[in-house]
């Protein structure tokens, strides 16, 4: 019996390519998403506004109103992350909500997911503010790591910090997940079978 490598998933970038030129590429669909985290960061940054436009008339700022976020997805990627020989993880800052929002229109069960300990802070030591929390919650496991902001000192840290086999795999947030990825997601994964406890 072998344990299966853990696949670590981002969202925006990998499944949602949100810098892709102009216009939603192909195959994908749009969505328009109120995740809790998305809900907070807009109305604190309203509320901050706010206060700065009224703080000379002492008035009460005005009800916030969220706007919902544009999400490409391709729901073909789920049936193809699903056909992959990998326990699945949301390693998104959309944690949680990921399960929400973005899970069901691919067609992916709950999945479990990392919980930060700086939800989006500052990098630290030129590493990325999620590196830190993989290694640790991978916990010596063998895992791929999908996002769109790995960098080289990311891929140094994890080398030199965790123990078992790893790939931070790095995801053009213009394109999103292709299919070359997804063949290197197959190969890493068979010449990575651990056997099971």
């Amino acid at each position: 019996m072998t344990q299966q490598p853990l696949l670590l998933l981002d969202v925006d970038g990998p499944l949602n390519p949100y810098a892709a030129p102009k216009r939603r590429p192909e195959g994908y669909a749009t969505h328009r998403l109120r995740p809790s985290w998305w809900v907070a960061k807009q109305e604190h940054l309203a509320a901050v506004q706010a206060r700065q436009a009224t703080r000379a008339r002492h008035a009460k700022p005005p009800a916030v109103r969220v706007k919902p976020l544009r999400v490409w997805l391709n729901p073909s990627h789920g049936a193809e992350l699903l056909a992959l020989p990998y326990e699945l993880v949301w390693a998104t800052g959309w944690m949680g909500d990921a399960n929400t929002h973005i899970g069901p229109h691919l067609g992916l069960p709950e999945l479990p997911y990392i919980s930060w300990s700086d939800l989006f802070g500052e990098a630290r030591d030129g590493l990325h503010w999620k590196t830190r929390d993989v290694v640790a919650w991978a916990a010596g496991r063998p895992f791929v790591w999908v996002d769109d902001e790995l960098g080289p000192r990311d891929e140094e840290w994890i080398e030199a910090n965790h123990p078992g086999p790893a790939l931070a795999l790095h995801v053009n947030p213009r394109l999103g997940l292709l299919a070359d990825d997804f063949a290197t997601l197959r190969d890493w994964a068979e010449g990575c079978a651990v056997p099971g406890a």
